[in-house]
């Protein structure tokens, strides 16, 4: 698709009319006209705005010119889980585990690698290959090139471990001592729990990415112990596989 085919598709999926969209993003209604009938390409502020506004990448703007890729795991990158600068831009070079909110959610590389290969393993893929792939692929992506220039020398690290020791000094019954919090997406742990009135309600934001991690229960049985925090609270719940029959035990404010 073409940029002008996506700026109209963009635009009239929104309910917007030329002149209302030529108001928020600060051009004339001509311009506007002129993007669509692909005699023009908005300026490089304007992609910025426009890219704010309709929540896509300037990439998906000019028509996916490139294949993007996150620049800490290697992941394709696709608008809906690109991640997000501090104002709420979206950053094309990140995907949202592992840049949140204008925050690196990951400086150590090992630690990353844990992660993606729970999820990259597969019959065909077996977990030693996966590993393999990321310590050869990882090293070139432009985050780890680029470490000591872009890492916040330890400072999300410390707050990690500081969040470890509030939720460990809870003393959750049957939970076993939380070790690491990985950066986990509001839509993929955003549960559904019943109230005692019999509605059910969710707590999370599904474009947020919060941190969290899944224990196996000391008390035994099928169910898991969930742990998800962020600067705000600290929240554990209980559930079966696939996130079934959901029950909150605690919800606690920083």
């Amino acid at each position: 698709m073409n940029a002008k085919d996506v700026l109209f598709e963009l635009r009239t999926k929104n309910g917007l009319s030329q002149d209302e969209l030529a108001e928020k993003v600060f051009v004339t209604r001509q311009a506007v006209s002129r993007w669509e009938n692909g005699e023009t390409v908005p300026s490089t502020d304007t992609l910025k705005l426009l890219s704010k506004l309709f929540n896509v990448s300037i990439n998906t703007l000019l028509g996916a010119p490139r294949q993007l890729i996150c620049q800490c795991c290697g992941m394709p990158l696709e608008d809906a889980i690109i991640g997000r600068n501090k104002d709420g831009s979206p950053n094309e070079d990140y995907c949202k585990w592992c840049y949140a909110d204008g925050t690196y959610t990951y400086n150590n590389m090992d630690d990353l690698i844990d992660v993606c290969v729970k999820h990259m393993a597969s019959a065909d893929f077996s977990e030693e290959q996966a590993r393999a792939y990321l310590k050869q692929t990882l090293p070139t992506l432009d985050y780890w090139k680029r470490y000591e220039e872009l890492s916040d020398n330890g400072q999300f690290e410390t707050f990690k471990r500081q969040l470890i020791e509030e939720i460990n000094a809870l003393h959750i019954e049957g939970m076993p001592k939380v070790e690491k919090l990985n950066a986990l997406v509001g839509s993929y742990v955003n549960l559904a729990y019943r109230l005692p009135n019999g509605e059910k309600v969710k707590f999370l934001d599904d474009q947020t990415t919060y941190l969290g991690n899944q224990l196996e229960s000391e008390l035994g049985g099928e169910r898991c112990i969930g742990v998800l925090a962020n600067m705000d609270f600290i929240m554990i719940s209980t559930y079966e596989a696939e996130g079934a029959n959901p029950e909150l035990i605690l919800y606690k404010k920083r």
